[in-house]
């Protein structure tokens, strides 16, 4: 669905669309179809590494595998092109991360897209800002030079740029208005598509998702 979600940008569709007729095929069914920003965690990443070595091992292919892994990690960097499209010069510029955690409803930071995304942006010179509802603690030891915010509305006050990462229930809710005031610029780039791209859009946000 990653990998698809860039046939979606590039021709007009939306991911969401096209998942919701995939997991109409009762042989596929809906739960698994959502594009992001890649997994992680510490089970299914250790899981793929550690078939590929095992069918290596025994002498079979592991292409399809491979390609998994590959694409798990252009996933986790690709919102930082999209970001640069509509900010072009990060140096000096302040990114909001809302979310740090690999999933929701944890405080596991092993794998978690975050991290290759906040390295990836510091690199460009961003500052970072980031709220996560448990998982800051953890983070701290895995990420340097991060402010840590004590609400979602205190991450994005002032910022050049806001990214969700991770889709706590927490964000569902917000007032986005009060978000959009709060920003120096109103750019949303939707990691999770959390959001209704009309509806943001109609609130004065520049608004960029995945797939759609």
């Amino acid at each position: 669905m990653n990998e698809l979600s860039h046939l979606c940008e590039k021709t007009g569709a939306d991911i969401k669309e096209v998942a919701k007729g995939m997991g109409l095929d009762s042989r596929i069914g809906p739960r698994f179809l959502q594009a992001g920003v890649g997994y992680g965690g510490s089970c299914f990443p250790k899981d793929v590494q550690a078939l590929i070595q095992t069918m290596k091992k025994n002498g079979c292919g592991t292409k399809i595998l491979e390609a998994v892994e590959e694409v798990n990690l252009e996933q986790k960097r690709s919102l930082v092109p999209k970001l640069e499209r509509l900010l072009p010069d990060l140096k000096g510029k302040t990114v909001a991360i809302w979310g740090l955690a690999f999933k929701p409803k944890t405080d596991d930071m092993r794998e978690a897209p975050s991290l290759v995304l906040i390295k990836e942006l510091q690199k460009k010179g961003a500052i970072i800002k980031a709220f996560d509802p448990v998982a800051e603690e953890n983070a701290k030891g895995l990420v340097k030079d991060v402010i840590y915010t004590q609400s979602p509305y205190d991450t994005a006050k002032g910022a050049d740029a806001l990214m969700v990462i991770t889709e706590w229930n927490e964000f569902r809710n917000l007032d986005m208005a009060k978000v959009k005031t709060a920003m120096r610029s109103p750019i949303l780039i939707d990691g999770r598509n959390v959001y209704e791209r009309k509806e943001i859009e109609a609130m004065g946000f520049t608004y960029a998702g995945v797939g759609r």
